[in-house]
């Protein structure tokens, strides 16, 4: 640690060998440990004018004592105790109050607690700070997503796409969240002309333009010897969400040829629903065509919202069709995530 730290300024020094003694504390594995490491230099490298602030408003001491908690802070939600981190940073608060990495740690770690309200009035102190700066604009979009606030979040990601146009493309998916299809629709299209939509938008759009073109010339519900409806006639007759799931997990079960025909019918009509993905995920795996199953199980999850059974089931369905491909990290990727 001495040959590190020894021709360093004494604040950072302090630091890293504080974050050192916290890796021999609390156990921490070496990748941890320059993982927090690395958070600690962005926060306190990208935050330039705030670090003016602090070298002009106050000692040097204080100054090691503020970038100490900061630090602990980093630290403890690496290992996600949240709480810990907060109280870490409210030291760092009381020391220089309305720092921005401050308050944009705050609101990250009351939005891991999905103490949104908390995470939302943070967040938008730390907005005020710097009113362009994308990372917190686009954290504000994740609050409100989680707390299915589509309106808002729609609002603020239409500010990022000013700047950044390319960041248009999550419009399409938070208008299709707030069952707003005709201005999803109109996103894409802008995004075409400007030559912007991806593969992932371009498999959405022409789904959803030649949506439910397939009909049945039967109406009548049968049943099946032992009473049950027969759910594909239902769903042709209804064309219901909640039949059309209780029939996917059917066909998950008999037939993958159906399931690949229904759930592809199930994303032209419900594209905001995540299970129809998963599904068409599931039965494109099963044919061999691995490539078109990530597509769809990457659309899918963007539609996942503070469900994690849900979002497991993403991630073993991609761990799959990157095994057979061959993609070591990717497959190493997703089985973190799935942990």
């Amino acid at each position: 640690m001495q040959n590190i730290t020894e021709n360093l300024p004494l604040s950072v020094s302090v630091i890293i060998q504080s974050l050192y003694n916290i890796k021999n504390k609390f156990n921490l594995n070496t990748n941890v440990y320059y993982w927090c490491l690395l958070l600690f230099f962005i926060a306190h490298f990208s935050f330039g004018q705030d670090s003016i602030v602090l070298e002009s408003s106050i000692s040097e001491k204080k100054m090691i004592k503020f970038e100490e908690h900061f630090f602990e802070a980093i630290t403890q939600k690496a290992i996600d105790n949240y709480e810990n981190a907060i109280d870490n940073l409210e030291e760092c608060n009381e020391i220089l109050p309305n720092n921005k990495a401050v308050l944009f740690e705050l609101s990250k770690n009351y939005y891991y607690l999905n103490k949104f309200p908390e995470a939302l009035i943070y967040g938008d102190k730390a907005l005020k700070l710097e009113q362009d700066n994308v990372w917190i604009l686009e954290h504000i979009v994740n609050i409100h997503k989680k707390n299915r606030n589509f309106d808002d979040a729609i609002i603020v990601q239409q500010k990022i796409a000013e700047k950044h146009p390319k960041k248009k493309r999550a419009l399409v998916f938070l208008y299709l969240q707030n069952n707003n299809r005709s201005a999803a629709m109109e996103v894409m299209n802008q995004l075409a002309e400007a030559k912007m939509l991806d593969s992932r938008l371009r498999s959405l759009r022409k789904r959803m333009q030649n949506i439910a073109k397939k009909t049945s010339n039967s109406t009548a519900v049968k049943t099946t010897s032992n009473g049950k409806k027969d759910l594909k006639i239902l769903f042709e007759k209804e064309k219901s969400f909640s039949v059309l799931t209780d029939l996917l997990a059917e066909l998950d079960k008999e037939d993958n040829e159906l399931l690949l025909n229904y759930s592809e019918r199930g994303m032209s009509l419900f594209p905001a629903q995540p299970i129809v993905y998963l599904m068409n995920g599931k039965a494109l795996n099963k044919n061999k065509q691995f490539k078109k199953a990530i597509e769809s199980l990457q659309n899918g999850i963007d539609f996942v919202i503070d469900d994690k059974s849900l979002e497991k089931r993403f991630y073993n369905e991609l761990i799959k069709a990157y095994k057979a491909l061959g993609d070591t990290k990717n497959v190493n990727k997703y089985q973190k995530k799935s942990k």
